[in-house]
């Protein structure tokens, strides 16, 4: 072999070893998500209400982007005030698959807008009930009693011969169960109704620090509802998941149903969950969503104060605010009551 012939054998070595690190670098992902903040959209491009009134100022629904991180997102992410890295479990259980995750977020985001409607049509006098129709399996967990007997989709709809068809119900009755105990679950898998005998059994570590919990297997079952309401409403988010926009839907719907306009003619963007007695609930991204909520020229941002807890959600999202030197105002609220008392306080813009 010439030395020349060594030499171009070296130096082709050489690329390809750069290759495969380049390669490994962008390609390889580590079990961690990285955040960044998404968009601020306007509810009236969301939702419209049937007869709907009209206001001046806007209701925001703020959104944070989510990727699985490879190297280069996670090194950037440490050194970025505006990302943040996420363990993989705290986002989803072992074994969810990326269309299961895709699937679970969007039915808690459907569950979210049907609350949001009761709650708003309630404060308003409107009719608005929700008809539950059971309990939907959006996961199963590996290794448990559920994994081979139970699918992603199917419908538990009784327990042990007893109509069980909302979700809070379902996991109150499979409480009483011990480790060892076999559960008949009735359920819905297409076009035909089945009986399948499950084992109780422990979760997983991973799941449950403790090593004491029991159940079945299922991860995140969603309750299957209809929701009757009077006036007619849409609500069209895309593929946006997760129930964090619970309560801006809330306050957009009590608008577009209010002949007074609560948003004094002020752009507004906010975050939480809204249960059906109103509460507003810890999320997570709060920071990116008040970077997202900045960058859309929000003058007021609403954030879940949890009753005061230390690291609150608004404990968090004024430290954004102070990071990025906005002029938002970072208020807090329990239920959304508290936005609408806040709202009717202020002067008209």
């Amino acid at each position: 072999m010439t030395r020349k012939n060594s030499t171009m054998n070296r130096s082709l070595i050489k690329w390809i070893i750069l290759a495969v690190i380049l390669l490994t670098i962008n390609f390889y992902k580590l079990p961690y998500y990285f955040t960044i903040p998404g968009d601020a959209l306007v509810l009236t491009d969301v939702i419209e209400v049937e007869d709907a009134h009209e206001y001046e100022g806007t209701f925001m629904l703020t959104t944070v982007r989510m990727g699985q991180a490879n190297i280069v997102n996670y090194v950037w992410a440490l050194f970025s005030d505006q990302r943040e890295i996420i363990p993989e479990r705290q986002i989803r259980p072992p074994g969810e698959t990326d269309e299961e995750y895709q699937h679970r977020q969007l039915m808690m985001m459907t569950g979210s807008q049907d609350v949001a409607v009761l709650v708003a049509y309630e404060y308003v006098g409107k009719t608005a009930y929700i008809e539950n129709k059971g309990v939907f399996v959006t996961g199963v967990i590996p290794d448990m009693g559920a994994e081979g007997k139970l699918e992603q989709g199917d419908k538990i709809i009784a327990v042990e011969g007893e109509e069980v068809l909302e979700t809070s119900r379902l996991l109150n009755v499979l409480s009483s169960y011990e480790l060892g105990e076999i559960v008949e679950l009735t359920i819905e898998r297409g076009d035909s109704v089945e009986t399948v005998a499950i084992e109780m059994m422990y979760f997983p570590e991973d799941l449950d620090d403790t090593g004491e919990r029991v159940g079945v297997g299922i991860s995140y079952p969603v309750t299957d509802s209809e929701l009757i309401r009077d006036p007619e409403i849409t609500i069209n988010t895309n593929k946006i998941g997760g129930p964090s926009a619970g309560l801006m839907f809330t306050l957009e719907i009590i608008n577009q149903l209010s002949e007074e306009d609560i948003t004094r003619g002020y752009d507004i963007a906010g975050t939480g969950s809204i249960d059906e007695d109103g509460k507003v609930g810890r999320i997570g991204g709060i920071k990116q969503k008040v970077i997202a909520s900045h960058n859309a020229g929000a003058d007021i941002f609403f954030a879940p104060h949890e009753l005061g807890v230390e690291g609150s959600n608004y404990e968090q999202a004024l430290e954004a605010a102070k990071s990025i030197r906005t002029n938002m105002e970072i208020v807090p609220v329990d239920t959304y009551e508290d936005a609408l008392e806040y709202l009717q306080q202020l002067p008209h813009k």
